[in-house]
This record gives structure tokens, C-alpha cells and sequence, in this order.
């Protein structure tokens, strides 16, 4: 007889044919724990350690001061940036790595509303998008006497007019799954005139990304996600070549001046996109962040939004046969969604935390979601098959109820 979903025994065929296999081993991964949360914070890379060693012992420990020159620490957000540029497909020069994404979000809406000056206009945002996002946004729009026009995603492209200051979207939405049209929301953008700052960080090295061809001028995202770069590493901003020209950092300090060195009273900005970094760099956050970058760009971007589709895919069939009560809110459609899948049930939290108990890491999102991250380089079919076979027995013996899984904790 005909299974209803997949079997162990395909799952472990399909690992065995996996071209991604072997980068398992290049992560740390506790034993039996399913980490299906590497979209929140990404897997230890096991260069990273030596890395991490390297910059402690060596860099630090003997070159002291001297590794800034010789280590080129002071080259490293420029650096790591063009190497960002390569996973989203923007050219050397525009990407920059520093502070963080809530920052850097500010700095490049406060830069750009200040080159284009206006009044009696709005900033135009997703409702429910991430609340940095808001919280930054409305912020800003209140510093400039603005209203904060938030909208449910079917509405923003019909909002978008002569009295748009600017646009702040999330490509990928971190809860349920969806993603926007780059090309096709930036050519709306662009026909009404008004500038667009995407928050890729919950696409990129998690989806295909091509900003120069999509011709997305403005963006920031995070390092600590898909890029594996640790907890709290440093996020990165985007402007193109031409954007450049005609924006300056709204926070000043030493290291966007020209020469910072020179030790001058005057602030000229540095040339490129330099002048958007601010105070100095946390430099063992960023060689870590460095670690998990060489790592994805050492990987075929093409085979791993493969497997991605695959693994989603296999998950949502075994979750539709085994675990019916979860209803799925991601996108079925490939090119709609991100590689996370999230499911919402009323009792989400109770059953997420008593997931993780039985070694599944999964995490919740308020109101009542169950979100599952879709990581190709560490995350196997057998994995997704074990992680579904535990939901639907904490489901099925009704252990979620346990009064230890109700309470909750303030990190979900």
C-alpha cells in the first residue's frame, strides 16, 4: 500500500543523492538536535572557530594594534562588503558592512529624505513587516513632520504616488514567508520618482538576488541569518554607483570622513561607500561575519535555492498528511516565498516549546505562528521527516499542554 507521504526511506534517498551533502559536516551541530532555525540565527560554521582563534591569539594577542594595517582590519567593511555584493549581485564599491540593520535603515532613509527635500508627504511601508522597520520608520517620519502610511502588501503598489516620500519594504516577510517583486514594485517606484530601500534580510543567501538588473538602488540586511555570521554580527547597506553621488550619512563620524586619520575639525565624507560607516569597527564580529560570507560564496547559489524548493516542498507534503491542524500561510509558489515555512495554529507557542524539548529548534512568532527555517547547506530530508514525525506525536499525545510549555519566555 501507498504511503500518504514520503518515507523515511525516500528521505534518506534523497540526502543520499543530495550534491550539498557533505557541507554538513562543516558546521557545528549539537547531536540530535534539528535546527530548523537558522533562518533567526544561522549554524556555527566550523571555520569560524579557527577563524575566530586566528584573530583572538594572532591578530589581537600578538599584532595588538598593528593588525590594522597588517591584517587590514580597517579594509574589513569594505571588504566583506564586495563580497556581500557578489551574493546579491550589486558591483564592487556598493556595499558596505557596519552597525546594524536598525541603523544602517535610518541612516539611508534620513540621507535620502534629506536630498529631496518635502513637505505634506508620506513614507510608505508594509503593516505587520518587522517592527525595526516600523519603529525606525515612523520614527523618521516623525523627525520630518511626515505620516507613516503602513498598508497591507495588496495595497502598496497603489499607494505609490506624488505624495510618496519614500518606500521601506522587507523582501522576504520574516513571518509569513512572502516576497515581494523586486523588479517588478521597484519599476513602480521608479515611474513615480520616489526612492526604495529594501531589508533583504531574510533573502539574502537564502533566495536568488540581482539588484543591478533589478535595478534596486537602495537596500540593508543582516549578517547573522543566512550568512552564518553569529549572533549580533553586523548587518551591511546597500547604495548603487550613481545613488552615491548625491547622498551623505546623516550620522558623521571618523571612520566615514575621508581621511580619518588626519585628525581633522572639518567633516569632507569619504568618496565612496565608506562614508556611510560611522564609529570603528567591531572587528572580531566582522571576521566572524567574514567566515560565514567566504562560506556562502564557496557554495553554488543555484543548487542551494534548489534544495531549497526541495526541502519545502517535502516539508509542506509531510505536513499537510501528518500534522493537518497546522495550516500553512507560506506561499506554495517558488517564486512568492523565502526558505522558511510557516505554519499558524492557536497554540502555537505551547507546541513550539514543546518541539524544541523532543530536539527540534523551530521558533514562534506572535500571534500564532510556527515558523520552520529551510537552511540548504546543513538541513537534510531526514531531518525534516524526524522534525514532522515529532510534531505530529506531540500533537497526537496532547503533551503541548504541559503547564511548562505555556509560560513565556522573552526570546521566541
Amino acid at each position: 500500500m501507498t504511503s500518504p507521504y514520503p518515507s523515511l526511506s525516500e528521505a534518506e534517498a534523497r540526502d543520499a543523492a543530495d550534491p550539498l551533502r557533505e557541507w554538513r559536516d562543516r558546521f557545528v551541530l549539537p547531536e540530535g538536535v534539528i535546527y530548523l532555525d537558522g533562518n533567526s540565527l544561522g549554524a556555527l560554521p566550523r571555520a569560524t572557530s579557527v577563524l575566530m582563534r586566528d584573530a583572538v591569539d594572532r591578530q589581537w594577542g600578538s599584532g595588538l594594534i598593528r593588525s590594522w594595517n597588517d591584517a587590514d582590519w580597517i579594509g574589513a567593511p569594505r571588504r566583506i562588503g564586495d563580497k556581500i555584493a557578489q551574493l546579491i549581485r550589486a558591483a564592487p564599491g556598493e556595499v558596505v558592512v557596519c552597525d546594524s540593520v536598525t541603523v544602517n535603515l535610518y541612516k539611508l532613509m534620513m540621507a535620502l529624505l534629506a536630498a529631496r527635500p518635502g513637505q505634506d508627504k508620506s513614507i510608505l511601508t508594509e503593516s505587520g513587516n518587522f517592527p525595526t522597520d516600523l519603529h525606525v520608520a515612523a520614527g523618521v517620519a516623525r523627525q520630518h513632520g511626515m505620516t507613516l502610511d503602513a498598508l497591507p502588501r495588496d495595497q502598496i503598489a497603489d499607494r505609490i504616488g506624488p505624495d510618496t516620500a519614500l518606500i521601506v519594504l522587507t523582501h522576504v516577510h520574516y513571518k509569513t514567508g512572502e516576497r515581494f517583486d523586486i523588479a517588478g514594485v521597484q519599476a513602480l517606484a521608479d515611474a513615480h520618482n520616489v526612492p526604495l530601500i529594501w531589508d533583504l534580510s531574510h533573502s539574502v543567501g537564502a533566495v536568488p538576488l540581482d539588484m543591478g538588473s533589478d535595478t534596486a538602488r537602495f537596500a540593508v540586511g543582516c549578517g547573522y541569518k543566512y550568512l552564518n555570521g553569529g549572533p549580533g554580527a553586523p548587518g551591511f547597506l546597500y547604495v548603487s554607483a550613481e545613488a552615491l553621488e548625491f547622498l551623505g550619512s546623516p550620522i558623521q563620524g571618523w571612520m566615514g570622513h575621508a581621511s580619518p586619520f588626519a585628525m581633522t575639525d572639518g567633516y569632507i565624507p569619504a568618496p565612496g561607500i565608506e562614508r556611510f560607516l560611522a564609529g570603528t569597527p567591531p572587528m572580531l564580529s566582522l571576521l566572524a561575519l567574514e567566515g560565514g560570507i567566504d562560506l556562502m560564496l564557496e557554495a553554488d547559489s543555484d543548487a542551494l535555492w534548489s534544495k531549497s524548493r526541495a526541502l519545502f516542498d517535502f516539508l509542506t507534503q509531510l505536513m499537510a498528511a501528518r500534522c493537518p491542524d497546522l495550516a500553512p500561510i507560506t506561499p506554495e509558489r517558488a517564486d512568492q516565498r523565502g526558505s522558511h515555512a510557516s505554519f499558524a495554529h492557536p497554540h502555537a507557542w505551547p507546541i513550539n516549546r514543546a518541539l524544541i524539548e523532543a530536539g527540534v529548534i523551530g521558533d514562534f512568532r506572535t500571534p500564532d505562528v510556527l515558523r520552520l527555517g529551510l537552511t540548504p547547506l546543513y538541513l537534510g530530508f531526514v531531518d525534516l521527516w524526524q522534525a514532522v514525525d515529532r510534531l505530529a506525536a506531540i500533537i497526537d499525545d496532547g503533551r503541548w499542554k504541559r503547564a511548562e510549555f505555556s509560560t513565556m519566555s522573552k526570546v521566541t
